[in-house]
């Protein structure tokens, strides 16, 4: 099961957060601080999952973006590498350039693709049915 979903800058600036248990502000901040720590310490050559305190990290960098998912011991690795990587190119697919402005619709992307800390949809057109109709709604 999927604990959290991360996006980070390289200065280690939380950009979106989504939790699927329930963790305390304070702690939040503690925890994504030091996850962000572990996973911008790291170099390329290294493996891209992380076995941190009662569960893994798994994150993918693109450009100067980091895509960390806590999980626990349960779930695939490898499942999680992909679902990251399938975010990250709905995320192309939908916006041109800036998707900073716009953190509504990367929410209900990532709403589309996990439920509950569960992979529920991987399926591109699927995941962006919903934006687009938001999105015809919105030009009439």
């Amino acid at each position: 099961m999927i604990k959290f979903f991360l996006m980070v800058n390289k200065q280690g600036q939380t950009r979106l957060s989504r939790y699927y248990e329930h963790v305390e502000i304070k702690k939040r901040t503690m925890l994504e601080a030091e996850v962000i720590k572990n996973c911008l310490s790291r170099s390329k050559d290294q493996c891209s999952f992380i076995e941190y305190k009662d569960f893994k990290l798994v994150y993918r960098q693109y450009a100067a973006l980091f895509v960390v998912v806590g999980i626990d011991h349960t779930e695939n690795e490898m499942a999680v590498y992909e679902l990251i990587h399938n975010f990250v190119e709905v995320l192309d697919k939908y916006f041109s350039r800036v998707i900073m402005f716009n953190l509504d619709r990367v929410h209900i992307i990532l709403d589309e693709m996990v439920l509950n800390g569960c992979i529920v949809e991987t399926n591109r057109n699927r995941i962006l049915a919903p934006l687009l109709v938001l999105d015809r709604v919105a030009e009439s």
